[in-house]
């Protein structure tokens, strides 16, 4: 039935149901047959208005497929199926709970198995008094120290960490507690808690990022293996094109070379300032001096009491190489710092000063993606103290420590090292053939480290 006769029949109904008095009457049966028509029409052209949306939604969906498939053959990937439908407009989302603001948390884990020629429980080094931490390792299997770490920006103006040491002999400690500032105007930054202090190059940094398995020998010796307390520190950055940074600490004075927090609470304290830029594309160095002064009031290690000052500056010289700036595939990192320190006042109930300096050279070399290599030679020197410290912790009994320690690493990740690595140990007066194997795993958002 066409429109024509739509619109005549509609017309006829029309008029004969608002024109009785015209002559025209229409029959109860008529008036049926007119509203069977008009039902009748209604239905076909609902069914056409149908058939028509239906062939329109095929075609947009065919016209869609078309180019889904033709962005897919550019990039050499066929498409499988249409792309999905637009998404329903976003709906109201309710205000976002206090858990959306929980700190990210990560975990570090370190297990060494360690091989020595003699028992590291016996090290020493002559010359030298040796902190809690400074020791050799340990024989066998061992899970050395692991971390849980908790680190967030606390709001628009100061930073929060808190680093959580699980120690080998089952004992927790925290290793790194501290607010840090994140908006001060004219570069400037203050940090205030526990945390490792930023003097030296290695100090700073956490046990799971250093390049090789354990610390130099200075650091060892001088420095407890990494100087940390609680305190207080200020940086600048100035506004200059290259990078140079001040530095100055305050510390409570309870970590060695301090002790038992002389001065009221304030035992410890140190200088530093960092500068380093780009050479070419390449290349990029970091170079720094340190100063860090600490007092100790009956420092006990073993047999030993020492009441005094210790002196300590350190000169740090960092060089990292990497082809066009890619570290992916090959790169090499240089690193040495030399030591000079003086400590004075009395040993054992005797008075004494003694010049004590250190150093180390080190090379890691990246020679194709998740392989490295790596040697490291360093070494210490003291005065000699005759008389009543002959024979004793303090007399280096002429002998020179040093050690050289070969490195492979393979990394399955970013993420992941396993390490094998040989040293011999001549800190003390017989040689100890050292061998480590390590792991050393990552998950969790970690903050990157520095330079």
């Amino acid at each position: 039935m066409n429109t024509t006769r739509f619109v005549i029949a509609a017309c006829a109904a029309i008029g004969a149901l608002s024109c009785p008095g015209t002559g025209f009457a229409a029959s109860d049966q008529e008036l049926k047959e007119i509203q069977q028509q008009i039902q009748a029409l209604k239905s076909e052209y609902e069914e056409k208005i149908k058939s028509l949306e239906a062939r329109l939604e095929a075609a947009e969906q065919a016209a869609r497929a078309a180019e889904a498939k033709a962005a897919a053959a550019q990039t050499g990937v066929a498409a499988a199926t249409p792309p999905p439908a637009p998404p329903p407009p976003a709906q109201p989302v309710a205000p976002a709970a206090a858990g959306a603001f929980n700190p990210a948390i990560s975990a570090v884990l370190l297990g060494t198995f360690g091989q020595f020629s003699r028992n590291p429980d016996k090290a020493r080094i002559p010359g030298f008094e040796l902190g809690p931490d400074a020791g050799a390792g340990e024989r066998g299997f061992s899970l050395n120290e692991s971390e849980v770490d908790l680190a967030a920006n606390i709001d628009q103006a100061l930073y929060g960490s808190l680093v959580i040491a699980l120690q080998p002999d089952n004992t927790v400690n925290v290793e790194e507690g501290y607010l840090q500032t994140t908006s001060l105007p004219w570069g400037f930054t203050v940090k205030a808690g526990r945390f490792f202090s930023g003097i030296g190059y290695l100090n700073e940094q956490h046990i799971h990022a250093w390049d090789f398995v354990d610390a130099p020998l200075p650091y060892r010796a001088l420095l407890n293996t990494q100087y940390g307390d609680d305190g207080g520190q200020v940086r600048w950055l100035a506004p200059t094109d290259w990078f140079l940074e001040f530095g100055g600490e305050a510390f409570r004075g309870d970590a060695f070379p301090a002790a038992n927090g002389p001065g009221h609470g304030k035992g410890a304290g140190s200088l530093f300032v960092h500068s380093g830029g780009d050479i070419g594309e390449s290349s990029s160095w970091l170079a720094g001096l340190s100063y860090l002064q600490t007092r100790a009031g009956d420092r006990v290690t073993g047999a030993d009491v020492f009441s005094g000052r210790d002196h300590i500056g350190i000169a740090s010289l960092v060089y990292k190489w990497a082809p066009q700036g890619n570290p992916t595939q090959r790169n090499l990192i240089l690193t040495g710092e030399f030591f000079h320190g003086l400590e004075e006042g009395t040993f054992d109930g005797n008075r004494f000063d003694q010049w004590r300096d250190g150093w180390y050279l080190q090379g890691v070399y990246q020679f194709m993606p998740r392989w490295r290599i790596g040697f490291r030679h360093d070494e210490l020197d003291s005065d000699r103290l005759a008389g009543v410290f002959a024979g004793g912790t303090l007399d280096n009994l002429g002998h020179v420590p040093r050690r050289n320690t070969a490195l492979l690493e393979f990394d399955t990740s970013e993420f992941a090292r396993f390490r094998l690595q040989y040293t011999r140990d001549d800190a003390d007066l017989t040689t100890d053939d050292e061998v480590l194997l390590t792991y050393n795993v990552t998950y969790g958002p970690h903050g990157a480290h520095r330079f």
